[in-house]
């Protein structure tokens, strides 16, 4: 009995033995296996990722792409609606045209103090205020002729109004919109018309510079009257000559218009850089380029001009002038074009005494050349014209290749 027990208990022990070592190769195999997947787990994540990135960052690229496209496209679409927008702003708000065409708002150069001239300098010169309309007030230089710079020195108003009875001529200068009458390029021109022995009165219109009151072309020309008349009261027998420059042509063929027609004229009128009218000059003008072929460009952009009671007709003007009369323009004339000077020579009347003088270079170029010595000779007929008052072939006269 015990021998057969013996056998039974080795069987189990042998059974149990098999058993674990079997559970053991099981697991190890398990464990192995385990270790195979998780390579080729690992391995298999090698090429993936950076795809992924890939994809990512032409995600981004296409995004940036898309949100600058957008922003360029609101850009246009902001651009060209106020493109379209500022006719009909324009149409309806006439008092914004009248403004582009004064400019009486920028002031130029800045920070100048315009009741010190000598600043500028300007030594033989002297500020006045002198009141044209109540409620309006006006800034006036007068330069003395050059040789008298010592004798001026500290001098006060009366002294100056006493000086205009001399036997030297007088200049009134009319400027051109936008600056002041302290302007860099006026300044200029002043220094050489007293060099060359005028007396120069200019003056700020209504509302540019230290001048009070509101711009208007009724306005500037009563202005420029009120002047004149100031000039003349003091200067006795001494010819007295209108100089117009660009807008400021306006206002001298407006004035000379109304002192012709009094039977008053001036000894003579120069009219530098002129046009025909507003309406075309505006037509003509550099800004006007961009809208020159939008659909009813007249209808938004010039009947607004006329509705303001601007219009500056120097080619109406110049038919009921009696005085003689000097143009003076550059062949490139960038902001006022050549044509426009020379159609308006062509309006005047043949019983009056027209000059043209053509210019190849700029207005302001033909400034500069007059401050040199050359200039001074080469002027020398227009000044013989001017104090004589007898007519010259200034026509032919060219300051080409200045």
């Amino acid at each position: 009995m015990r021998k057969r027990a013996e056998p039974v208990a080795l069987e189990h022990e042998r059974c149990a033995a098999s058993g674990s070592s079997s559970s053991g190769s099981a697991a190890a195999a398990l464990d192995a296996a385990c270790r195979l997947k998780q390579k080729l787990r690992l391995a298999g994540k090698g090429p993936a990722e950076p795809r992924c990135a890939a994809d990512a960052g032409m995600k981004r690229a296409l995004g940036r792409r898309k949100g600058l496209w957008f922003r360029m496209k609101k850009i246009l679409l902001c651009v060209l609606g106020l493109y379209v927008a500022i006719p009909f702003l324009i149409k309806l708000c006439p008092g914004i045209q009248a403004k582009l065409i004064f400019l009486n708002f920028v002031r130029v150069p800045y920070f100048i103090d315009l009741k010190k001239p000598q600043d500028q300098g300007l030594n033989h010169t002297c500020n006045y205020y002198l009141q044209p309309e109540e409620d309006v007030t006006i800034g006036v230089w007068h330069t003395v002729p050059a040789v008298w710079w010592k004798d001026a020195q500290g001098k006060d108003q009366m002294w100056y109004e006493d000086a205009l009875a001399s036997s030297h001529p007088i200049i009134l200068y009319l400027h051109g919109n936008a600056g002041t009458r302290g302007g860099d390029h006026r300044v200029e021109l002043y220094k050489v018309l007293s060099s060359l022995g005028y007396h120069v009165v200019t003056f700020d219109y209504r509302g540019w510079g230290d001048s009070i009151g509101t711009p208007s072309e009724r306005g500037m020309t009563y202005d420029a009257l009120h002047v004149f008349d100031w000039i003349k009261a003091r200067s006795g027998d001494n010819p007295v000559y209108i100089w117009g420059h660009s807008l400021g042509t306006g206002v001298a063929t407006n004035l000379v218009r109304r002192l012709c027609e009094r039977e008053t004229p001036p000894d003579a009128l120069i009219l530098e850089s002129p046009f025909t009218n507003i309406r075309e000059e505006a037509k003509s003008h550099p800004f006007s380029v961009i809208y020159r072929y939008f659909p009813g460009f007249d209808w938004f952009f010039l009947d607004p001009i006329t509705s303001s009671g601007i219009k500056f007709a120097n080619d109406e003007n110049v038919k009921h002038i009696s005085c003689s009369l000097l143009i003076l323009h550059a062949e490139d004339d960038p902001v006022v074009p050549f044509q426009l000077g020379r159609k308006g020579d062509h309006q005047v009347p043949v019983g009056a005494d027209p000059s043209c003088l053509p210019c190849a270079s700029s207005t302001t170029s033909l400034l500069h050349l007059e401050a040199s010595e050359t200039s001074k000779f080469s002027l020398s007929p227009f000044t013989q014209t001017l104090a004589t008052g007898t007519s010259t072939s200034t026509r032919a006269l060219s300051f080409h290749g200045y």
